[in-house]
């Protein structure tokens, strides 16, 4: 076939490469004169996961309802408009397919050229079906989200031959905040898929998609404030923003907790790391945006009786901290209250858990809310938000969230999430062997 990166040589060292592969996965010749690396390394990769070249079709690993619900709870469903725009519809006419996978290589969406759409369903290119390495072997989808970068894959260099009239370009696509793969945009095809201008604008489609995925979040930021904002009377909230405050300031104004013994707190633009206890003070008054008193702050703060003279220490000292970043943000008192409105983490975790993200709320938690404290009040809410994500993922998670929390500190001795991933794993997934690891362990530190 014709290939507009690869010339004929290439497909030709392919083609060779299938010859001496024969029938057997196993049977790799090390030196393949004119196959590119990247080729010949993925598909060693594809022999060690059992894939078969022979095979004429992915496998399916949801049936369509449970991929309905996945689809609804999964990440990239946020950003799909900006793909149907900058890839979708322009593909419809052109001879090309759009698909979008998850971080393990299932697809999602399959959408395109109505004709090349009923050619796919052939070899299962389909939403639903597994084009990860481990499954069909060597696939722009696959590979890409191996090497964590974008990668074009043409004719014969698929490791699969049912697959080798096609070509197809790829690109992982990373959360904007953590760095987290998400998933794969892909686009399927004959040559024009592996032009070189087609991976530059898979590239900018998925950057301007992660922009977009990063403007959701900043909204859902937004939106929590707002509530805050209204739980307190319109014209106190508007006298302690100041004039000219604008809704803007609301994507400043945030405070880390999680996974962290000392707090960040960002204001207006800058942002300085707290002392243990100033995170504990901060963390509760965010939490009690109506304000408390030295007294009930106390007792959220210490273990035993709260001790109101320390308190005050120790707001006099929290004030000096927060003036210096920014005057306006300086806590009240009698009650004590915060003046502004502060975005927590925890808060973002609790929204997302609330609307039923508990994917994108999993993103955003890296762990126990200040997980050295021992402040009553502290507890309490670390208890809330870890037991509230582990029952949401344990109830709707997919086997990835599921191992993504059991990857956790807190979850390193968790059996029942171990078992639920294990029962949702494909029976031919390269990381049930950890699981079932891992779950040997626990058993046998069980028993001694």
């Amino acid at each position: 076939m014709t290939n507009l990166l690869h010339p004929e040589p290439r497909q030709r060292a392919a083609l060779a490469g299938h010859e001496r592969l024969g029938s057997d996965p196993g049977n790799l010749t090390p030196e393949i004169p004119g196959l590119r690396n990247l080729i010949k390394e993925s598909w060693q990769r594809s022999a060690s996961f059992k894939a078969n070249p022979d095979n004429a079709a992915a496998p399916l690993a949801f049936d369509w309802e449970q991929l309905e619900d996945y689809r609804r709870q999964h990440p990239l469903a946020a950003i799909m408009p900006v793909i149907n725009k900058l890839l979708v519809q322009p593909s419809h006419d052109s001879g090309l397919l759009v698909a979008v996978g998850d971080e393990v290589g299932r697809l999602l969406w399959v959408d395109g050229d109505p004709t090349l759409q009923r050619r796919a369903e052939g070899m299962m290119f389909v939403p639903g079906a597994d084009w990860s390495e481990a499954s069909v072997g060597t696939s722009a989808p696959g590979t890409a989200l191996a090497l964590g970068r974008g990668i074009q894959i043409a004719g014969a260099e698929h490791y699969q031959r049912a697959v080798h009239p096609w070509s197809c370009t790829a690109v992982p696509f990373h959360d904007p905040d953590s760095g987290a793969v998400l998933g794969v945009v892909d686009i399927t095809g004959t040559a024009t898929a592996v032009a070189p201008h087609t991976l530059s604008l898979v590239e900018a489609t998925v950057a301007a998609a992660q922009a977009q995925l990063r403007v959701e979040r900043l909204q859902l930021a937004a939106e929590l404030a707002r509530k805050s904002v209204r739980r307190r009377s319109p014209a106190s909230a508007a006298a302690r923003q100041g004039p000219g405050a604008s809704e803007g300031s609301l994507y400043r104004n945030s405070l880390q907790l999680l996974g962290r013994d000392q707090a960040l707190l960002s204001l207006g633009g800058r942002t300085v790391s707290l002392s243990a206890r100033h995170s504990e003070i901060l963390a509760l008054l965010s939490a009690h945006p109506e304000g408390l008193s030295a007294e009930e702050l106390g007792l959220l703060l210490y273990p035993g009786e709260g001790s109101t003279i320390t308190l005050r220490a120790e707001m006099v000292r929290l004030r000096k901290v927060i003036q210096q970043l920014s005057p306006d943000a300086v806590p009240g008192s009698r009650p004590y209250r915060l003046p502004l409105d502060l975005v927590p983490d925890t808060g973002q975790v609790l929204s997302c858990l609330q609307r039923g993200a508990h994917r994108i709320a999993l993103e955003i938690y890296r762990g126990e809310v200040l997980p050295r404290s021992e402040a009553p009040g502290i507890l309490d809410l670390r208890s809330r938000v870890s037991s509230l994500l582990r029952e949401a993922v344990l109830t709707d998670g997919s086997a990835e969230s599921l191992l993504k929390y059991a990857a956790l500190p807190e979850a390193r001795d968790d059996v029942v999430i171990r078992r639920a991933a294990l029962r949702l794993l494909p029976p031919r997934s390269p990381k049930r062997a950890a699981v079932v690891a891992d779950l040997e362990r626990l058993e046998a530190e069980l028993r001694a």
